[in-house]
């Protein structure tokens, strides 16, 4: 099956709400219908990449069996980490990069891994603030998905 899945880490939606993450997944099902799940976590202190992170996680975790998946995501850390193998040295080197200094991150990036494995995941990076329609998208559904704070598991 195939599921497109936005992403957007830093997703603030309304100021005064609780912004945080949020995951859209879409996927056509037999009858060509199209599904959309909404996952999403609140504001929590931390960092933004730590919050593009777990946008990902979330998306790729919530699904219950192996699926092709098109993952868009304005975060170009996540997206080159895959597309550009750094996370493949990072895993040599032991988890280091540059010269020796720590991957930031590890507990997440090893939670990524896991949640990737089972399924053919295509990163996509979609630029940020340029009007790129599928960062549009992104930003329109994991921002909405975030200020409503639903969360479950995705079953296509």
């Amino acid at each position: 099956m195939q599921v497109s899945i936005y992403t957007d880490g830093a997703a603030r939606g309304n100021p005064d709400g609780p912004g945080g993450y949020g995951t859209v997944l879409e996927y056509v099902d037999s009858k060509g219908e199209l599904h959309v799940k909404e996952l999403s976590e609140g504001f929590q202190k931390t960092t933004n990449n730590r919050m593009e992170l777990m946008a990902v996680i979330a998306g790729l975790e919530a699904l219950n069996r192996p699926c092709d998946v098109s993952l868009y995501s304005d975060s170009k850390y996540v997206v080159d980490a895959f597309n550009k193998n750094w996370i493949t040295g990072w895993i040599k080197k032991g988890w280091k990069r540059g010269k020796n200094e720590p991957v930031k991150n590890i507990d997440l990036w090893q939670r990524l891994l896991k949640a990737k494995e089972p399924h053919n995941v295509t990163f996509n990076w979609v630029k940020g603030h340029n009007g790129h329609p599928q960062n549009e998208r992104c930003d329109e559904l994991a921002t909405s998905a975030a200020d409503k704070l639903g969360t479950g598991q995705f079953l296509p």
